[in-house]
């Protein structure tokens, strides 16, 4: 079952951030994952939104999910995305396909 990746971010440090930036595809392509939007000015419509960034992303299932998230590639270059930017991150399960 797909699932969603949406992570929030707050940026504290944009020189680390954009390390992190530089090299994500790299990793990213590797497992199947899709980068679904990433947006640094979106439109708040309802409520209080006190982040800079909002990206989401979606993998096959969960699995996949892990294996980028956990990867030794990911690791390394995860270092920068949290020396730059505090982040709230969810895992969220798609729909069943019907039938």
């Amino acid at each position: 079952m797909t699932v969603y990746a949406i992570a929030q971010l707050k940026m504290t440090d944009r020189a680390a951030y954009d390390r992190y930036q530089a090299r994500f595809f790299d990793v990213f392509k590797k497992y199947n994952g899709r980068l679904l939007a990433a947006d640094e000015h979106p439109r708040v419509l309802e409520g209080a939104w006190p982040h800079d960034k909002l990206v989401m992303m979606s993998f096959p299932d969960e699995a996949a999910f892990l294996a980028f998230s956990n990867s030794p590639e990911y690791e390394d270059i995860a270092r920068d995305r949290k020396a730059g930017a505090q982040a709230t991150v969810l895992l969220v399960k798609g729909f069943a396909p019907a039938g």
